[in-house]
């Protein structure tokens, strides 16, 4: 069984399908990338997927029960966990503090001013900053990071759900190359020592290329092509729709074509 399955997936905004009985699995251990150009229905889709917005038809399964319908809490406490395109740091909260707060949520506790947070689950805080390279700034504030680092703080707070499925949403949108490739090897570590299975939506095709186990590809709300990096890189739709036609753009590693 895979661990997540969207079953024709559907979004209609008034008499407009934005997205039109979309399909598609995910498996532990795997990076699935989610691309296609602008208004392609990739955040409806990944909304749909998080539980932030309610979808019109279809089924999102994850080993084998239906998500459809809950809120995007329940699913959270299900083992989805979820990245922003703007990451959702508190700025004022230092490094661990925010990790805190995430624990916090999970294991749903409330604390009060006679007893005070700081003390509660620091180990556990410690131990998924450990896992992204952040323990050594844990008491700065975040108001003070770098933006790639802020997004480590994020991934580590998504982490404190103990996700089996992780959404990111445009994880490295205004970060330089070399932060976007430390952040999505990052990932891939995750995913590959710890069977993670991960869904992002991407529009670096360096990072795309480089780093997803399968790529899916959707236009105008439609599903038009799946397979690994290499069989999307040759698909005649792909090309067509998302990339146009004749027309390359250099990437680190490879030439990809570009709208």
């Amino acid at each position: 069984m895979n661990l997540l399955e969207v079953r024709q997936l559907s979004k209609h905004f008034g008499g407009n399908a934005a997205v039109d009985q979309v399909s598609f699995v995910l498996n532990p251990g795997e990076l699935l990338a989610l691309i296609g150009p602008n208004g392609a229905g990739k955040s409806t889709t990944f909304n749909m997927v998080g539980g932030q917005l309610p979808a019109s038809g279809g089924s999102v399964l994850l080993d084998g029960e239906e998500l459809r319908g809950l809120s995007s809490r329940s699913i959270a406490h299900k083992g989805v966990g979820r990245t922003f395109q703007i990451a959702a740091t508190f700025a004022s909260l230092t490094v661990i503090e925010n990790v805190q707060m995430a624990l916090l949520s999970h294991h749903r506790r409330v604390f009060s001013f006679w007893r005070p947070a700081a003390g509660l689950y620091r180990d556990e805080a410690m131990q998924l900053l450990d896992l992204v390279s952040m323990q050594d700034q844990a008491d700065r504030p975040c108001s003070e990071l770098a933006y790639g680092d802020v997004k480590r703080v994020e991934l580590a707070m998504s982490l404190a759900g103990k996700p089996r499925v992780l959404l990111m949403d445009e994880p490295t949108a205004g970060m330089a190359p070399a932060e976007r490739r430390a952040l999505v090897g990052l990932v891939k570590q995750l995913v590959m020592q710890h069977r993670l299975a991960v869904l992002f939506t991407e529009h670096s095709m360096d990072v795309v290329f480089s780093y997803a186990d399968r790529v899916i590809v959707l236009a105008r709300g439609k599903l038009i092509a799946e397979g690994s990096v290499e069989q999307i890189r040759q698909h005649p739709k792909v090309q067509e729709v998302y990339f146009g036609t004749g027309k390359t753009i250099q990437t680190d590693a490879v030439q990809e074509a570009v709208p």
